[in-house]
């Protein structure tokens, strides 16, 4: 049994998935896909009966070993690191097999809770959640006894309790998120403390290239201030617009016709509990 073309039409779109959870990164992951099947092509195929699972099996393995290899580099980040936004600018074109894939565990929230797990924890998490796959086929792509995947889903899991009460219905975040931009911009202060948690926590993704908090910003007050500070400074031809970013409505802003950052939210219980804020030119250059 040879891998096709239509074997990298058919699959490209779930080994992606599985690259971008893993890496938070869309460059990083389209290279793995490209990686992938370049080794797929090469070795022979003859004794394989399940493609995607053969197909996962090498992507997930190079994933594995450019997280390991990537951790040091994630070290020396400077400042807070925020995963590589993916804009999606109609959230119903999609295939519906790539929204079945893709819809859930991508938020930007869950992304970065992903980069608090150990290489072998993020594999087992989403071939198993993600991905739906038994044990017996998890065991056979990362080679390790069912009994410790159990153990290591169990582990990764509870690593990741903090964002399972995220709300992930667009329309209601997306009205929330209007209602903040209408306090926002009027400075009402009431209707703030009734969106934006107490002790919200903003993390802003420079990675060293430009003018960045190289700290988590924490409390209402604080957060406030510093995007006061920000749409202060902008210049004349500063816009922003709601976007869909990684199936969650977030605040794309612009300057000069280009953008210049991304906001988005981590919600729960009708509140915003968390903010990311990426400026990373390099992680907004493919747009």
């Amino acid at each position: 049994m040879q891998i096709t073309k239509e074997d990298y039409q058919l699959f490209k779109p779930l080994l992606f998935s599985l690259g971008y959870r893993m890496l938070g990164s869309i460059a990083e992951a389209e290279d793995m896909v490209q990686e992938t099947f370049l080794k797929a092509y090469q070795i022979s195929t003859e004794n394989i009966e399940n493609k995607k699972a053969y197909l996962c099996k090498i992507m997930t393995n190079l994933c594995l070993d450019l997280v390991r290899s990537a951790r040091y580099k994630r070290e020396q980040y400077v400042g807070p690191w925020n995963p590589e936004p993916l804009l999606l600018e109609k959230i119903h074109d999609l295939d519906p097999s790539e929204r079945i894939i893709q819809k859930e565990g991508l938020s930007i929230a869950y992304l970065r809770m992903m980069e608090h797990l150990t290489a072998d924890e993020r594999a087992v998490l989403l071939l198993r959640e993600v991905l739906n796959f038994t044990y017996s086929e998890i065991v056979n792509i990362i080679e390790k006894k069912e009994e410790n995947c159990r153990k290591i889903f169990s582990r990764a899991k509870q690593k990741l309790l903090v964002v399972e009460g995220e709300s992930l219905n667009y329309e209601n975040n997306k009205s929330l998120i209007n209602r903040f931009i209408a306090a926002f911009q009027t400075e009402n202060t009431d209707t703030l403390l009734e969106l934006i948690s107490n002790n919200v926590t903003l993390y802003s993704d420079g990675g060293g290239k430009v003018t960045a908090a190289i700290r988590p910003i924490i409390s209402i007050t604080n957060v406030l201030a510093l995007l006061y500070g920000v749409v202060k400074k902008a210049p004349e031809d500063f816009h922003f617009e709601i976007k869909n970013i990684n199936y969650q409505p977030a605040i794309v802003m612009y300057i000069n016709s280009k953008i210049h950052s991304i906001l988005s939210f981590y919600i729960s219980d009708e509140k915003i509990n968390e903010m990311y804020i990426t400026m990373n030119p390099e992680k907004l250059s493919i747009y």
